[in-house]
């Protein structure tokens, strides 16, 4: 049944929401597009409004969504800059769909999920310091997982078995989370959330469009956002890496700038373009009309002194009733905007309001401390009434449960403010800086190393807004500290990283200083490439931040882990004989460098590494744990359990040290002996995947195909929807030469992940075995294709090409 004709009331009360005009144009195009089906040429599944500031945007974005949503019945979603990342943006979709009625279930637990593996990362010990995992070595993480499971015999996680591939083409971090998180799944789950994350938003956002008529998903300030969101919606669009999005799904992108043709050119064909201008004269008119304003001197000094930026229409329109009008020609922009305000105290509170980037009520106590005093007031307001008048105001915004001024007019506020008197304007970015550092110590930990509070989204961004106000009141005092401060920002993953560049860029700006925005403008485009994380911002520090021994020996520290995760070797063992020959007792730089050749294959430089790591820090636990780790991947079996048993006897109750001995004991042919190192490990962390997958590998080895299988009912119920899960599950099937139902599991794998190469080549031997060798052939055809260096895959390819026996599963 049809939707309900609107009557000419409801028709009426479209047109007048919001007391906003102008725009119909974009709005009846939007409105438009609802009446094609999405098959139809003429559909457009983005649309992009752009333009300058104050032109509209936002507001224009709104009106879209609430269009959406109340006259074509669309579930929608909108994400802002808060939204700092993909992963964050996929929160926030999951959120806004939630409060529509639809939760997005796997998507939450899995977000959780992440976000406990996360912080647990954050804590794991490496010569003092946490793991700061990073989500910005996606690239260098898919390469290292390319090559899981492709020992032959071994099983679907044969990569569990031998961590090898984990180690190639990621960092430190990937190291140190393998050895707590035997699962690979959690690494890869810490290393890449995007990709663990995205199919699981595009299936429920799939169930939740075939219940609604379409969906709809927005991204406000796309200018910002846009670098990080980028390449993850145009693989949305058109690549089924992540699954496929509904057809019914349209996106709303907008930004100050036009999008990026690196990305989006070939698109254009399903993009439509909604350039704003600023209001025509009639628009402008027709809106002080509406706001009562049809004086027609006061009508044109508004049109002259708003440049007819909607959002200075608005503000200028609302106050345009007072007693003097608005015809003084030499008034500042900030007069414009508050001239109609007699109250000193608000008046001043508006201003100091402007100096933080952004608000709450504690943040606006701070920034008005002392100012409502110096204004005069001998009645002076309660800060709570004070804010709710703030909000009130046409250019103030509220996003994320915090208040932002627009830049239109925060702008010329604060140019007021730091050229009337520099010297309150200094004090008061240093009351702020100040306000900001308590809350910051209040939540720092004891005895926490440095880099620790980076992981913490709290910290974060109280430390961030401390150095925003201190660039601000005195630029050149405060910017090595803020610098410094990069390398550990840096450590902590590029999305962190990008906030600490974009924190410096801003404070440039509002502060008029040159070497604080060029430092912001040089750190941004050092992060435009993803997969090289924080290489060059720490070649710039190094090279022109003069930075003190601690902190060279710090960002070489970082330099060399990340040039490890692109597998540049030996810049990274450089970069690490530099930070020990300014300080030979850096453990950290000593554990690069056993990581990096045990990468490359230099298993006796590795332990030499870890000797010295040891005697700097002798009775650490991740030094056994590590020396055992390096002679397993090296296949010295006999010698990884030797130190392997010293860590399970220091600490019986540790489920990751068993999970590790279990492997090697497996790796041995002690098959019972592993299994029980793996049920201690299981009854230890009942939630340990990694390790019930690893169980039922071993079980269905043995013929315990019901326990096999209980255990992968257990995991799949735990992770949803993950390719290596699946695998095993065939696996499981094929060994007790149930070959249907092995084929039906490794489909399922492979529909999780198209460039499964290791089930390919099981399905092969599944298919072969079912008499179908030319589907079985095709498979290892494209086994190869996707790997070719996997030999188990190319001998049984050349196997069944001779027409010879069947090989064992790969």
């Amino acid at each position: 049944m049809g939707r309900a004709r609107p009557s000419m009331q409801e028709l009426i009360q479209r047109r007048r929401r919001a007391g906003f005009v102008g725009r119909r144009g974009e709005l009846d195009a939007f409105r438009a597009n609802f009446g094609l089906p999405p098959d139809d040429e003429r559909h457009r599944f983005v649309f992009h409004v752009h333009g300058h500031a104050g032109v509209g945007k936002s507001w224009l974005l709104r009106q879209l969504e609430q269009t959406a949503r109340q006259e074509h019945g669309a579930l929608t979603a909108c994400v802002d800059e808060s939204a700092d990342g993909v992963v964050e943006a996929m929160a926030a979709i999951s959120a806004a769909f939630a409060r529509q009625g639809h939760p997005f279930t796997a998507l939450d637990r899995k977000l959780a999920l992440y976000r406990q593996r996360r912080h647990e990362a954050a804590a794991i010990p490496v010569d003092g310091e946490p793991v700061a995992p990073s989500t910005g070595s996606l690239a260098a993480a898919r390469a290292g997982l390319a090559g899981l499971g492709l020992v032959p015999g071994v099983g679907a996680l044969a990569g569990a078995v031998d961590p090898v591939p984990l180690a190639q083409g990621t960092d430190r971090v990937r190291a140190a989370l393998s050895s707590r998180f035997r699962d690979p799944k959690d690494v890869q789950l810490v290393l890449d959330p995007v990709q663990a994350l995205t199919p699981l938003l595009v299936r429920e956002l799939s169930e939740a469009a075939a219940a609604a008529p379409w969906a709809v998903l927005c991204f406000d300030t796309y200018e910002r956002t846009g670098p990080s969101l980028d390449p993850w919606l145009r693989a949305l669009l058109t690549s089924e890496r992540y699954g496929t999005l509904p057809a019914n799904t349209v996106l709303v992108l907008a930004g100050q700038t036009r999008l990026d043709p690196g990305c989006w050119a070939e698109l254009s064909d399903v993009v439509a373009e909604l350039p704003l201008e600023p209001f025509t004269e009639a628009e402008a008119r027709q809106l002080l009309a509406a706001k009562g304003v049809t004086d027609e001197p006061v009508v044109r000094d508004v049109l002259r002194l708003s440049g007819r930026l909607p959002v200075l229409v608005s503000t200028l329109a609302e106050n345009a009733d007072g007693p003097d009008g608005v015809d003084d020609p030499s008034a500042t922009a900030v007069e414009r905007f508050l001239k109609w305000e007699r109250d000193p105290v608000r008046r001043t509170a508006a201003l100091a309001g402007a100096l933080p980037r952004r608000l709450n009520e504690d943040v606006f106590r701070a920034a008005v401390h002392e100012e409502s005093a110096r204004a005069g007031s001998t009645d002076p307001a309660d800060p709570a009434e004070l804010f709710g008048w703030l909000r009130a105001l046409p250019f103030v915004t509220e996003r994320a449960g915090l208040a932002r001024y627009h830049d239109v007019v925060r702008a010329p506020m604060l140019r007021l403010r730091r050229t009337t008197s520099p010297q309150r304007w200094s004090a008061a970015h240093t009351r702020l800086a100040e306000s900001f550092a308590r809350g910051r110590e209040a939540d720092t930990g004891e005895r926490e190393p440095a880099a620790a509070p980076w992981q913490r989204e709290r910290w974060r961004a109280l430390r961030l807004e401390e150095c925003y106000h201190l660039l601000c009141a005195r630029p050149a005092v405060a910017l090595p500290g803020v610098l410094r401060d990069g390398i550990d920002a840096c450590d902590a993953g590029t999305v962190v990283a990008r906030q600490w560049a974009r924190t410096l860029l801003e404070a440039g700006e509002d502060t008029d200083d040159d070497a604080v925005r060029a430092w912001g403008k040089s750190a941004l485009a050092a992060l435009a490439d993803e997969r090289r994380r924080g290489v060059e911002v720490m070649g710039l520090l190094l090279d022109r931040a003069e930075l003190d021994v601690a902190g060279r020996v710090g960002a070489l520290v970082v330099r060399g882990w990340h040039r490890r995760s692109v597998e540049e070797y030996d810049e990274a063992l450089a970069d690490f004989r530099r930070a020990l020959e300014l300080d030979p007792g850096c453990v950290r730089a000593h554990f690069g460098s056993a990581v990096v050749h045990r990468a490359a294959g230099n298993v006796d430089d590795a332990l030499a590494a870890l000797d010295r790591a040891d005697a700097l820090e002798p009775g650490s636990t991740w030094i056994p744990r590590e020396r055992g780790e390096t002679y397993r991947r090296a296949r010295r079996y006999e010698e990884a359990l030797e130190w392997l048993d010293r860590v399970v006897e220091a600490d019986p109750a540790d489920p990751v040290a068993l999970g590790s001995r279990g492997q090697t004991k497996a790796a041995l042919g002690r098959a019972r002996e592993a299994l029980a190192d793996l049920d201690r490990a299981v009854g230890l962390r009942g939630d340990y995947v990694w390790a019930l997958v690893r169980r039922a590998h071993l079980r269905g080895v043995v013929g315990d195909v019901t326990g096999a299988l209980a255990d992968l009912d257990r995991a799949e119920e735990l992770e949803p929807e993950v390719a290596g899960t699946a695998g095993e599950r065939g696996d499981v099937y094929r060994l007790a030469g149930r070959h249907e139902e092995a084929v039906t599991q490794y489909d399922r794998a492979l529909a999780l992940d198209p460039g499964y190469a290791w089930a390919l080549g099981s399905r092969a031997m599944a298919l072969e075995a079912l008499d179908r060798r030319a589907e079985a052939l095709a498979d290892l055809e494209r086994a190869v294709a996707l790997d070719p260096g996997y030999a188990w895959a190319v001998a049984q390819r050349e196997r069944l090409l001779s027409n010879g026996p069947s090989g064992t599963g790969g």
